[in-house]
């Protein structure tokens, strides 16, 4: 096995996930959830962030070839419906959905998707395999993609710890800060998709 090649891959989708900045918007979706629930909405975010990513990786470019859709697309879709999420909690209009059971819901989007397999994830996971030569990679590829996965699932499995020290006033706060994050993730996203569209465009003028 490449461990230098896992190593890498790890790394850089870690770092893209960014499990601890993760929390905070995690909790701020979930802390006024029981114990149980949060939990399962993580174990949902986490198993379906990595059914996206392996799916991408299988077939992504395909997928987005025969949609004539490119990436900086892609990328532009995940900031806007992260700038929904994030009034949303900078509004404090969060419990709604866990008030009428809508925990699968808040796990499937946003937790699972944008954020955990956003489109830096799956761009990332994208480029690996063009990069993988032979079987052997793609396992490792998998392998860091599973890897990643279970650490995303264990700091969210162990945040309740977070929300028994925060305790609701905390939340409250948390919830306004990780929204303003989440706002500043999302225009980052759409001002990166813009950039991509005009040199993508610039270079097919030049050409």
């Amino acid at each position: 096995m490449n461990i230098k090649f896992l190593g890498e891959v790890y790394v850089t989708l870690l770092v893209i996930v960014d499990p601890p900045g993760m929390v905070p918007v995690f909790l701020a979706l979930t802390g006024t959830m029981p114990a149980k629930a949060r939990i399962r909405a993580g174990t949902q975010a986490v198993l379906l962030a990595l059914g996206v990513i392996v799916g991408f990786a299988v077939a992504g470019q395909t997928l987005l070839d025969y949609l004539h859709v490119q990436l900086p697309a892609l990328q532009g879709a995940g900031g806007l419906l992260l700038v929904l999420v994030a009034l949303q909690l900078l509004t404090g209009k969060t419990d709604e959905p866990a008030e009428q059971g809508g925990t699968s819901n808040v796990a499937l989007v946003p937790i699972g998707t944008p954020l955990l397999a956003g489109p830096g994830a799956i761009v990332a996971t994208m480029l690996f395999v063009r990069r993988a030569d032979g079987v052997d990679e793609y396992l490792v590829i998998g392998i860091g993609i599973l890897l990643v996965m279970l650490t995303v699932w264990v700091v969210l499995r162990f945040s309740g710890v977070i929300v028994k020290m925060l305790r609701p006033a905390g939340i409250e706060v948390l919830t306004r800060i990780a929204g303003l994050l989440l706002a500043a993730i999302a225009v980052q996203l759409i001002a990166d998709a813009i950039n991509a569209f005009v040199q993508l465009y610039a270079a097919g003028d030049a050409g």
